[in-house]
């Protein structure tokens, strides 16, 4: 992700979280101005459906740092495990959001900022059961143990007001192995997955 990042939670109107200490401080962007960036940045009266349906999917993309045609891979991969498992797709496609492993690797402290957690996998940093893994958008299993090589460990010092580590995710050092897959309670509630699956669907 690329440019001025705070403008893309103005620009979807919550904390989108982009940028690492920042996002959990006074000084953050949708905080501070709740308007729409540019010259006429006021809010419609109202939306249109496939306009509010457009506008989660592109919140949710910028949150996880993807662009369309990966975040489109990810619904159809959900697609396809739900009607193997007769599982609702919108909550399967959360899941494998959640586990990528920048996503985790940010998670579990390890970056500052989802940016950070996405450089630190693609420079070679990060080992997935003893391999190195240098995709960003690898998803992690139940039970995978994630390792962060022992002087990047001990450069990271994650000292400001942020997220706790979630239960999901057993964080000993260096190391981090998912313990269970995230449940709903555990993901971002703001997000409505809902309108995604409508925007795919039509």
């Amino acid at each position: 992700m690329i440019g001025p990042k705070e403008r893309l939670s103005r620009r979807e109107g919550t904390n989108l979280y982009v940028k690492g200490a920042r996002s959990f401080s006074a000084k953050e962007a949708w905080g501070k101005r709740q308007t729409k960036p540019g010259q006429h940045g006021v809010q419609p009266s109202k939306l249109s459906s496939y306009a509010r349906q457009l506008r989660e999917k592109q919140k949710v993309k910028r949150q996880y740092g993807m662009r369309e045609k990966q975040f489109r891979r990810f619904y159809a991969l959900a697609v396809k495990t739900a009607k193997n498992s007769n599982q609702d797709k919108g909550y399967i496609m959360l899941q494998m959001l959640e586990r990528r492993l920048d996503n985790v690797i940010y998670a579990a402290l390890f970056a500052k900022s989802k940016n950070a957690a996405r450089q630190v996998v693609s420079h070679g940093h990060v080992y997935v059961n003893g391999k190195r893994v240098t995709i960003p958008s690898f998803v992690v299993r139940v039970n995978d143990v994630i390792e962060l090589k022992e002087d990047m460990y001990l450069k990271v010092k994650i000292d400001y007001k942020g997220p706790m580590v979630p239960a999901w995710l057993n964080v000993d050092a260096n190391k981090v192995t998912i313990a269970a897959l995230p449940t709903r309670q555990q993901i971002d509630p703001s997000i409505r997955e809902n309108l995604i699956v409508e925007l795919y669907s039509r």
